[in-house]
Protein backbone atom coordinates (compact mmCIF):
# COMPACT_ATOMS: atom_id res chain seq x y z
CA UNK A 1 0.00 0.00 0.00
CA UNK A 2 0.94 3.50 -0.64
CA UNK A 3 -0.31 6.89 -0.64
CA UNK A 4 -0.19 9.65 -3.71
CA UNK A 5 -0.52 13.06 -3.01
CA UNK A 6 -1.58 15.22 -6.89
CA UNK A 7 -1.95 18.46 -6.35
CA UNK A 8 -1.76 22.09 -7.88
CA UNK A 9 -0.75 25.46 -7.63
CA UNK A 10 -3.98 27.97 -6.94
CA UNK A 11 -4.55 30.82 -9.35
CA UNK A 12 -0.89 29.71 -10.74
CA UNK A 13 -1.72 31.75 -13.91
CA UNK A 14 -2.42 35.20 -12.40
CA UNK A 15 0.84 35.30 -11.11
CA UNK A 16 3.43 37.68 -12.07
CA UNK A 17 5.84 35.16 -12.53
CA UNK A 18 6.33 31.37 -12.70
CA UNK A 19 9.36 31.34 -10.71
CA UNK A 20 7.57 32.72 -7.31
CA UNK A 21 6.08 29.67 -7.37
CA UNK A 22 7.87 27.06 -9.29
CA UNK A 23 11.36 27.13 -7.82
CA UNK A 24 9.62 26.87 -4.00
CA UNK A 25 7.33 23.89 -5.75
CA UNK A 26 10.68 21.78 -6.97
CA UNK A 27 12.44 22.98 -3.34
CA UNK A 28 9.70 21.75 -1.19
CA UNK A 29 9.05 18.39 -3.03
CA UNK A 30 12.75 17.68 -2.92
CA UNK A 31 13.03 18.24 0.62
CA UNK A 32 10.39 15.24 0.74
CA UNK A 33 12.50 13.08 -1.17
CA UNK A 34 15.79 12.65 -3.09
CA UNK A 35 14.37 10.34 -5.17
CA UNK A 36 13.60 12.55 -8.22
CA UNK A 37 11.00 9.28 -9.27
CA UNK A 38 8.60 9.80 -6.46
CA UNK A 39 7.23 13.56 -7.66
CA UNK A 40 6.65 14.89 -10.86
CA UNK A 41 5.89 18.30 -12.11
CA UNK A 42 3.71 18.28 -15.20
CA UNK A 43 1.28 21.11 -17.26
CA UNK A 44 3.76 24.04 -15.35
CA UNK A 45 1.37 24.44 -12.67
CA UNK A 46 0.38 20.44 -11.38
CA UNK A 47 2.58 17.89 -9.33
CA UNK A 48 2.07 14.37 -7.59
CA UNK A 49 3.98 13.02 -4.91
CA UNK A 50 4.24 9.62 -3.76
CA UNK A 51 4.53 9.00 -0.39
CA UNK A 52 5.45 5.76 0.70
CA UNK A 53 4.61 5.88 4.67
CA UNK A 54 0.79 6.50 4.31
CA UNK A 55 0.67 7.04 7.89
CA UNK A 56 3.08 10.58 6.61
CA UNK A 57 0.25 11.57 3.83
CA UNK A 58 -1.85 14.15 6.05
CA UNK A 59 1.36 15.50 7.61
CA UNK A 60 2.97 15.58 4.69
CA UNK A 61 0.28 17.51 3.09
CA UNK A 62 0.45 20.21 5.42
CA UNK A 63 4.22 20.88 4.93
CA UNK A 64 3.49 21.13 1.47
CA UNK A 65 0.90 24.13 1.92
CA UNK A 66 2.87 25.78 4.46
CA UNK A 67 5.76 25.68 2.60
CA UNK A 68 4.10 27.54 -0.31
CA UNK A 69 2.04 29.77 1.66
CA UNK A 70 4.90 30.95 3.48
CA UNK A 71 5.26 32.68 -0.41
CA UNK A 72 3.04 35.49 -0.38
CA UNK A 73 -0.23 35.08 -2.40
CA UNK A 74 0.79 31.00 -3.27
CA UNK A 75 -1.00 28.02 -2.22
CA UNK A 76 -1.88 24.46 -3.04
CA UNK A 77 -5.07 22.46 -3.35
CA UNK A 78 -4.09 18.26 -3.09
CA UNK A 79 -5.84 15.37 -2.99
CA UNK A 80 -4.34 12.40 -1.28
CA UNK A 81 -5.12 8.59 -3.07
CA UNK A 82 -4.23 5.45 -0.60
CA UNK A 83 -4.37 2.10 -2.06
CA UNK A 84 -1.99 -0.50 -3.98
CA UNK A 85 0.54 0.02 -6.22
CA UNK A 86 0.23 -2.02 -8.73
CA UNK A 87 3.38 -1.13 -11.21
CA UNK A 88 6.32 1.18 -10.86
CA UNK A 89 7.54 3.52 -13.34
CA UNK A 90 10.72 5.34 -14.14
CA UNK A 91 8.61 8.38 -12.51
CA UNK A 92 5.94 8.97 -10.84
CA UNK A 93 3.27 9.66 -13.62
CA UNK A 94 4.66 6.69 -14.99
CA UNK A 95 3.35 4.04 -11.82
CA UNK A 96 -0.14 3.18 -11.48
CA UNK A 97 -2.51 1.36 -9.20
CA UNK A 98 -5.32 2.42 -6.96
CA UNK A 99 -3.36 4.99 -5.15
CA UNK A 100 -3.09 7.06 -7.90
CA UNK A 101 -6.64 6.16 -9.68
CA UNK A 102 -8.06 7.57 -6.29
CA UNK A 103 -5.54 10.61 -6.42
CA UNK A 104 -5.69 11.67 -9.66
CA UNK A 105 -10.12 11.42 -9.49
CA UNK A 106 -10.18 12.94 -6.34
CA UNK A 107 -7.98 15.94 -7.55
CA UNK A 108 -10.34 16.92 -10.60
CA UNK A 109 -13.41 16.80 -7.73
CA UNK A 110 -11.53 19.73 -6.19
CA UNK A 111 -12.54 22.82 -7.74
CA UNK A 112 -15.84 22.04 -8.60
CA UNK A 113 -16.38 21.35 -4.73
CA UNK A 114 -14.44 24.44 -3.06
CA UNK A 115 -12.03 21.90 -1.09
CA UNK A 116 -8.32 22.09 -1.15
CA UNK A 117 -7.84 18.79 0.83
CA UNK A 118 -9.65 15.51 0.66
CA UNK A 119 -8.61 12.29 0.80
CA UNK A 120 -9.89 8.56 -0.96
CA UNK A 121 -9.26 5.29 -0.33
CA UNK A 122 -11.24 2.07 -0.78
CA UNK A 123 -13.36 2.54 2.80
CA UNK A 124 -15.96 5.27 2.02
CA UNK A 125 -17.14 5.76 5.75
CA UNK A 126 -13.46 6.45 6.75
CA UNK A 127 -13.47 8.96 3.52
CA UNK A 128 -16.57 10.64 4.65
CA UNK A 129 -15.17 10.74 7.99
CA UNK A 130 -11.81 12.11 7.46
CA UNK A 131 -12.51 14.57 4.49
CA UNK A 132 -15.33 16.71 7.09
CA UNK A 133 -11.83 16.72 9.35
CA UNK A 134 -10.54 18.01 6.35
CA UNK A 135 -12.90 20.36 5.72
CA UNK A 136 -12.94 21.82 9.50
CA UNK A 137 -8.72 21.87 9.58
CA UNK A 138 -9.05 24.15 6.33
CA UNK A 139 -10.97 26.51 7.72
CA UNK A 140 -7.67 27.59 9.51
CA UNK A 141 -5.09 26.44 6.80
CA UNK A 142 -6.56 28.45 3.98
CA UNK A 143 -6.51 31.20 5.92
CA UNK A 144 -3.22 31.12 6.86
CA UNK A 145 -0.76 33.96 6.55
CA UNK A 146 2.43 33.77 5.14
CA UNK A 147 3.71 34.40 8.93
CA UNK A 148 1.46 31.48 10.78
CA UNK A 149 2.54 29.51 7.84
CA UNK A 150 6.13 30.14 7.94
CA UNK A 151 5.92 29.01 11.26
CA UNK A 152 4.04 25.54 10.75
CA UNK A 153 6.34 24.52 8.53
CA UNK A 154 9.73 25.42 10.78
CA UNK A 155 7.73 23.22 13.41
CA UNK A 156 7.10 20.52 11.39
CA UNK A 157 10.78 20.75 10.29
CA UNK A 158 12.07 20.72 13.41
CA UNK A 159 9.27 19.09 15.67
CA UNK A 160 11.50 18.59 18.57
CA UNK A 161 12.60 22.38 18.85
CA UNK A 162 10.69 24.66 21.73
CA UNK A 163 9.42 27.71 21.02
CA UNK A 164 12.42 29.42 21.78
CA UNK A 165 14.78 27.51 19.26
CA UNK A 166 12.03 28.45 16.75
CA UNK A 167 12.17 31.66 17.82
CA UNK A 168 15.91 32.31 17.15
CA UNK A 169 15.18 31.09 13.89
CA UNK A 170 13.26 33.74 12.60
CA UNK A 171 14.18 36.21 14.34
CA UNK A 172 11.38 36.90 16.71
CA UNK A 173 10.48 36.82 20.44
CA UNK A 174 8.81 33.19 21.99
CA UNK A 175 5.44 35.26 22.19
CA UNK A 176 5.49 35.92 18.80
CA UNK A 177 6.15 32.47 18.12
CA UNK A 178 3.09 30.83 20.72
CA UNK A 179 0.49 33.42 18.92
CA UNK A 180 1.34 32.39 15.51
CA UNK A 181 1.34 28.84 16.39
CA UNK A 182 -2.09 29.71 18.02
CA UNK A 183 -3.43 31.76 14.72
CA UNK A 184 -2.14 28.83 12.42
CA UNK A 185 -4.43 26.33 15.25
CA UNK A 186 -1.30 24.09 14.90
CA UNK A 187 -1.67 22.37 18.38
CA UNK A 188 -5.21 21.07 17.08
CA UNK A 189 -3.32 20.30 13.26
CA UNK A 190 -1.21 18.08 14.91
CA UNK A 191 -4.01 15.93 16.83
CA UNK A 192 -5.38 15.75 14.06
CA UNK A 193 -2.61 14.07 12.05
CA UNK A 194 -2.47 11.57 15.14
CA UNK A 195 -6.07 10.65 14.49
CA UNK A 196 -5.61 10.20 10.76
CA UNK A 197 -2.37 8.03 11.57
CA UNK A 198 -4.56 5.56 13.55
CA UNK A 199 -7.36 5.55 11.35
CA UNK A 200 -5.41 4.95 7.95
CA UNK A 201 -3.42 2.18 10.02
CA UNK A 202 -7.10 0.48 10.23
CA UNK A 203 -6.90 0.04 6.24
Amino acid sequence: MTSVITGDIIKSRKAISEDLWLNPLKKVLLKLTKDASFFDIYRGDSFQLECRNVEDSFRTAVYIKAFLKSIKDIDARMSIGIGAKDYHGDSVSESNGEAFIYSGETFETLKKEKQNLKLKTSNEKLNKEINLYFRLALIAMDNWTTNSAEIVKLSLEHPNMIQTELAQLVGISQDAVSKRQKRAYLDEILELDKMYRQKITQL
